[in-house]
């Protein structure tokens, strides 16, 4: 007897061995097996990354949370490339999400420093503007090649040498993205 019907692939089979790319491939076919070993390879990680963008535990157990429920519901979607600049890419957009969605606790409004509401760090403000503004702009016009070295060097604040292992490239085509992309991000904001 079948578990799915004839139209739906079986998920294909995972363990340890299994690369990221294998993976999400089987999470698009609804492996919750291959979910779990993601989720244990890459939340540690991702946990360790966006608490660094954020002093709230809660807000960055949401957005991890929402990461892997965005995993799930779009892997079909993954269009190649590094399968952990994209869960990162996630991640971020989720922990903005949450960040927005709390509103004046956070920014701009609600109580006082001091008097037991968090205080928006610095690059919260930052993020949540790039995301917004006319820099946010900007940045969707770029390829996206040149946009996922500003993110990792410049958003995320990674050396050319982690931005390099995270996507995949060699060190100097990190550095000429990044000076190409800043060349057009002046030219987009002047």
């Amino acid at each position: 007897m079948r578990l799915f019907p004839s139209w739906r692939r079986e998920p294909p089979e995972v363990g340890d061995h299994s690369t990221d790319a294998e993976l999400v491939a089987a999470v698009a076919a609804r492996s919750t097996t291959a979910l779990r070993l993601l989720h244990r390879r890459h939340a540690p990680w991702l946990r360790a990354r966006l608490t660094r963008r954020c002093a709230d535990p809660d807000a960055v157990d949401d957005a991890l949370q929402e990461t892997f429920l965005a995993v799930w519901r779009s892997a079909s979607r993954f269009a190649g490339g590094d399968p952990a600049a994209w869960l990162w890419t996630i991640a971020v957009r989720r922990l903005v999400s949450v960040l927005r969605g709390r509103g004046s606790r956070w920014i701009g409004g609600g109580a006082e420093p001091g008097e037991g509401s968090p205080v928006a760090s610095a690059e919260d403000v930052v993020l949540l503007g790039v995301e917004h503004g006319d820099l946010g702009a900007a940045l969707r016009r770029l390829s996206p090649e040149l946009r996922a070295v500003i993110q990792a060097t410049v958003l995320d604040g990674l050396t050319t040498r982690e931005a390099a292992r995270l996507l995949g490239i060699p060190e100097g085509t990190v550095k000429t993205r990044a000076m190409r992309a800043r060349a057009r991000l002046r030219e987009e904001l002047s």
